[in-house]
């Protein structure tokens, strides 16, 4: 086991990574810029080195600052976190140079996973149902053209290197489609410095559901059950829960069954989120595969009692996993709400802004991932999450009252910050999510039809 980690990341990731580590009997470090100097995890880590300024390619993604501030610290081992590194096979390599483990998948797997191209099709030859679409990458707009007349619009065009949400454009006609190659092209270049894009077939009215796979270095791997990330705005998550409402069991096991099949096809080590796709008709297609831990992940740790991030560090450390898949035995139903500084009627635009109060709720099976403090700024330069409401009961319709309750708790305040708790327990309210039938589309019905709550 190693000593000390460096935490590659900042915010409530950080720390929740840092806490682990410390139940370990694990030194911490934090790296932090320089506007997050008087940030959470840096007061809570051994050691905290500062490594440049707010911008994050100079900062969390100036790959030397990092490697020295494990060096010099006696880091044996990075934890990315998610974003930021933590799907970057070149760091994974450096990392692996400097004698430092990353804690994660091999560098060739995060490699051929992360090219969303190449993973479609690698994923089609281990056997799980891929969506209609692009063998690879679309050289040309009339090749665009050409694949989307043969699987039928909508369709949707991805950046091949892209994730969390963006580089993404759902296109509905044959008219606009030259617009969008170009568009989704050269934000890809800008985004991800990579501006290779893909096309599959569009499902309306699809639900997200996603399975968490961990496996070690010896060839065993576990599902822990899936998680429904249904609903979405840019297609970026909001609501998570677990299990999946209304999913047959027939279809959870197929689903849980496909994505072990799949981390095992391409010898993966570590966690794992295999996303998909499930049709109204009850088909599921993957969409994509994520080499690194989810920001949903809490509700999976509430219905297991399994710490993934616990895991994470004893299979990079070479340890084999430490239960079985008969041992992995869900109960109850657990929700998160993403509680972000936007501002939901503008279009969830970012308010960053001095919190002067920031009280989160309590309670029994209450769980709050957050980094944030009464007097913390919430800056322009990083992602507008603020806390992670996570809920547990017995049944869905406990968690659904326990969740509102818990939002309702929530005292966040500031001159110009604007949360997204309203709009949470509106969507909460819904009569579609109270029946566990939403799908991707609440959202942009909700704006539609705007529903007030208390």
């Amino acid at each position: 086991m190693f000593t000390t980690v460096l935490v590659a990341n900042r915010g409530e990731i950080a720390l929740r990574v840092a806490r682990t580590c410390r139940e370990l009997g694990l030194r911490t470090v934090a790296v932090y810029s320089t506007a997050d100097r008087d940030s959470a995890v840096v007061r809570f880590a051994d050691r905290a080195v500062r490594i440049g300024p707010p911008q994050t390619r100079s900062s969390y993604l100036h790959v030397p600052s990092i490697i020295e501030a494990a060096l010099s610290t006696g880091a044996e081992a990075i934890h990315p976190g998610y974003g930021f590194l933590s799907e970057d096979p070149d760091f994974a390599e450096i990392c692996e140079a400097s004698g430092i483990t990353f804690i994660g998948p091999p560098p060739r797997v995060i490699e051929q996973l992360g090219d969303k191209a190449q993973a479609r099709a690698l994923m089609a030859e281990a056997g799980l149902p891929v969506l209609p679409g692009s063998t690879g990458a679309l050289a040309t707009p009339g090749q665009a053209k050409e694949v989307a007349q043969r699987v039928g619009y909508p369709v949707i065009l991805k950046a091949v290197a892209g994730g969390g949400g963006r580089g993404m454009a759902v296109v509905r006609s044959a008219e606009n489609l030259l617009h969008a190659f170009h568009e989704t092209r050269a934000h890809a270049r800008a985004v991800f410095g990579d501006e290779r894009i893909y096309l599959e077939r569009y499902i309306e009215d699809a639900r997200h559901v996603e399975v968490q796979v961990l496996c070690d270095r010896y060839g065993s791997a576990v599902h822990l059950g899936e998680r429904d990330c249904s609903v979405q705005r840019r297609h970026q998550k909001l609501i998570e829960e677990s299990p999946a409402p209304n999913l047959s069991p027939t279809l959870r096991a197929r689903m849980c069954e496909a994505a072990v099949r799949g981390a095992l096809a391409v010898g993966y080590a570590g966690a794992a989120t295999f996303e998909f796709v499930l049709t109204p008709d009850q088909r599921f297609y993957l969409m994509e595969i994520n080499c690194r831990l989810q920001v949903e992940h809490p509700v999976t740790e509430m219905v297991t009692g399994i710490d993934l991030v616990r895991e994470q560090i004893t299979i990079a450390a070479g340890l084999p996993l430490s239960f079985r898949q008969e041992e992995v035995q869900p109960r109850g139903v657990a929700v998160e709400c993403r509680v972000n500084a936007e501002d939901p009627a503008r279009n969830f635009a970012p308010t960053p802004g001095l919190l002067t109060e920031f009280v989160p709720p309590g309670g029994p099976f209450v769980r709050v991932d957050t980094h944030a403090y009464t007097g913390w700024p919430v800056g322009p330069d990083y992602d507008s999450l603020l806390a992670k409401t996570v809920v547990w009961a017995p049944d869905r319709p406990q968690a659904l009252a326990r969740m509102d309750r818990a939002l309702g708790e929530f005292r966040i305040e500031g001159p110009v910050v604007r949360t997204t708790t309203g709009f949470l327990r509106e969507a909460l309210a819904r009569p579609e999510f109270q029946a566990g039938m939403h799908t991707t589309g609440l959202v942009a019905r909700m704006a539609e039809e705007p529903v007030q709550v208390g």
